[in-house]
């Protein structure tokens, strides 16, 4: 369970920075999107860094090479079923993002943050029911507990955007 949270994390991280860069790189974007997005990127960018020194420590691989992330969610009991991995946004997702106008993009980016978070709470919720890493534990407390707040911020920012 540690391995598989720490090599699925990582790119769900990986892609909440991806996407935060996008939106933040647009002009027009309200500046209380531009602010959760900062937030987010600064809160998940460190954890991407620690996460592969875990896996290397345990002998494990730290990637997956080959495999698109998005699709793996039927891969992993209890994180998310079928389909996108754990909330991950599809590529057409991501594109329709990279495309959109500020305000628009706004919109899209908070609106797929919520669902993206949502998946790292499940997956967060996975490793606390059945992991064994003291750090690890503790890096999904740190997920269900920042991200929920995020969450509920994003949930009622939606409606005025």
């Amino acid at each position: 369970s540690d391995v598989m949270f720490a090599m699925h994390m990582i790119p769900h991280h990986e892609q909440a920075v991806e996407m935060s860069d996008i939106v933040l790189a647009k002009p027009g974007v309200d500046a209380r999107v531009v602010d959760l997005a900062t937030r987010i990127k600064a809160a998940q960018a460190p954890e991407i860094e620690q996460m592969p020194g875990w896996l290397a420590q345990w002998g494990a691989p730290t990637g997956m090479p080959g495999h698109d992330m998005g699709d793996m969610g039927d891969m992993m009991p209890g994180m998310g079923g079928a389909g996108p991995m754990a909330g991950m946004l599809s590529e057409s997702g991501l594109t329709a993002l990279r495309d959109a106008p500020g305000a628009e993009a706004a919109k899209l980016y908070v609106t797929g943050m919520i669902g993206h978070h949502q998946g790292a709470i499940t997956m967060a919720q996975h490793e606390i029911d059945n992991g064994k890493s003291p750090a690890e534990l503790a890096l999904a407390r740190g997920i269900i507990d920042t991200q929920q707040r995020e969450i509920d911020e994003m949930t009622a920012l939606l409606p005025s955007l």
